[in-house]
């Protein structure tokens, strides 16, 4: 099959360190052009919305959209409603209901809608899920803490209202362990921390149980400095898993698991290119309706002021 002719919106941090090496690196994909406010891909047409992207660049077949969530819903209907198919960014939208609506009418228009999870395609994470397919786990503990100041800077975007806070970097870790689990989790009981000067969270605590009454403890935080932590240990019957770096590294019991050295981002790029082939969608809200319910269920606690 030919390149699927792709135009990106949205050409920031996130953009630009992930998604244009991965598709540079894609046979299956041609980029042809970007729309954003701030910044082009050097060497093609360059346009301030996706409206005009689409109207000067009929060719276009897909979009990948990058841009902050509270913004996504828009320009995903736009792009859906030219028939053309959808890659989001994560998380794919402010709320469940819009990308619930934007799945009804990618349905109805037959193209392709992809919510992708970035972190679900780390190398460890498919070894895990097949470990817990055999052997239940008992006990699952997730730390994911890292600098805001150092992964998001000067990007205010995240502490405003549909933002996610904490949640931007803390809804990887649950798309990961709702990927490996056997059975469906949910929320019991959270604590949020937000700083008084911010309408999203710093930090998080938050605990899931599931039918059958396995403990989940999550921590998240923004205001680790030195080492970053992405790690999750899962206790079972036959040894402890920890995962690290995000799912880059795992042990069992202490003994390095041999893993392959897949890029998170080049795999989703296959993904989406087989589901656009295959005449298929794959949108999964399972990680965003854990961060829905962490606002409805958790209580807020106000913490120190946080300035970038």
């Amino acid at each position: 099959m030919s390149a699927i002719k792709l135009g990106i919106v949205g050409v920031g941090k996130i953009a630009t360190d992930q998604h244009l090496p991965a598709i540079a690196a894609n046979g299956d994909f041609q980029l042809l052009a970007s729309a954003s406010r701030n910044a082009t891909v050097p060497g093609l047409p360059g346009f301030t919305s996706i409206d005009e992207m689409l109207a000067q660049q009929p060719d276009i077949e897909a979009v990948a959209l990058c841009m902050p969530p509270q913004h996504r819903y828009q320009a995903a209907r736009a792009a859906l409603l030219a028939g053309k198919h959808v890659f989001m960014e994560k998380p794919p939208g402010a709320t469940l209901s819009e990308v619930e609506d934007l799945d009804q009418l990618a349905q109805s228009r037959g193209v392709t809608l992809f919510a992708s999870w970035h972190s679900r395609h780390a190398p460890a994470v498919q070894v895990i899920k097949a470990f817990l397919a055999k052997h239940a786990p008992r006990q699952v503990h997730v730390i994911w803490k890292e600098d805001v100041r150092h992964w998001h800077p000067g990007q205010e975007w995240i502490w405003e209202a549909g933002g996610l806070g904490v949640f931007d970097p803390g809804i990887n870790a649950l798309s990961i362990v709702t990927e490996i689990l056997p059975t469906a989790m949910f929320l019991k009981s959270g604590v949020l921390e937000f700083p008084a000067n911010r309408d999203a969270p710093i930090a998080a605590d938050l605990r899931f149980t599931d039918a059958n009454g396995l403990d989940v403890h999550a921590e998240f935080d923004w205001r680790q400095t030195g080492k970053q932590s992405w790690d999750i240990i899962i206790t079972t019957e036959a040894g402890v898993l920890r995962m690290a770096d995000g799912g880059a590294k795992l042990w069992l019991d202490d003994v390095a698991q041999e893993l392959g050295d897949e890029g998170e981002y080049p795999s989703l790029y296959r993904h989406f290119a087989a589901l656009v082939q295959n005449g298929k969608s794959d949108v999964d809200l399972s990680p965003l309706r854990h961060v829905a319910d962490a606002f409805m269920l958790g209580k807020r606690k106000a913490v120190e002021d946080f300035h970038s």
